[in-house]
């Protein structure tokens, strides 16, 4: 009975682990079929942040490294690189405030997270000015 009674409290909070931003993500491009990379975002300092952990495009070059990036980013490699900053809960499942960098044009935009689907999926938006100025990317959760 008691061992019930704790897989009942722990239910809760397995689900809302899975139901953050926290975790492996595997990339898929705008044409939703193509794997881009693995990109881990973790918590530092009470934000969100994401780097990329590994190259799955068979295009892209194992040392490639962010030339057209304008900030401290400009010439790091774009394995380990990171792509996410910032970002903070937004209210009702959602986080944003921080910013997504592009590392193909070194363009940084402004983005949301909004885990999907009991947190398998992540819709992730990148935008300028407003939300509705943007485009949105659905990633596949790797762990």
């Amino acid at each position: 009975m008691k061992s019930l009674f704790a897989a009942a409290l722990l239910l809760p909070t397995l689900a809302l682990a899975q139901a953050t931003p926290v975790g492996l993500w595997k990339t898929i491009d705008d044409d939703g079929k193509t794997a881009k990379s693995l990109v881990r975002i973790s918590e530092q300092a009470g934000t969100l942040v994401g780097s990329i952990d590994k190259l799955l495009d068979p295009a892209a070059q194992p040392d490639a490294k962010c030339d057209k990036c304008s900030d401290d980013r400009k010439n790091q490699p774009v394995l380990g690189l990171q792509i996410i900053r910032g970002v903070k809960p937004d209210g009702d499942g959602i986080w944003g405030h921080g910013e997504i960098l592009d590392p193909n044009n070194g363009k940084t935009y402004r983005t949301r997270l909004k885990p999907v689907d009991g947190g398998k999926k992540l819709e992730v938006r990148g935008y300028i000015g407003a939300p509705l100025f943007g485009r949105t990317q659905t990633w596949v959760r790797v762990e």
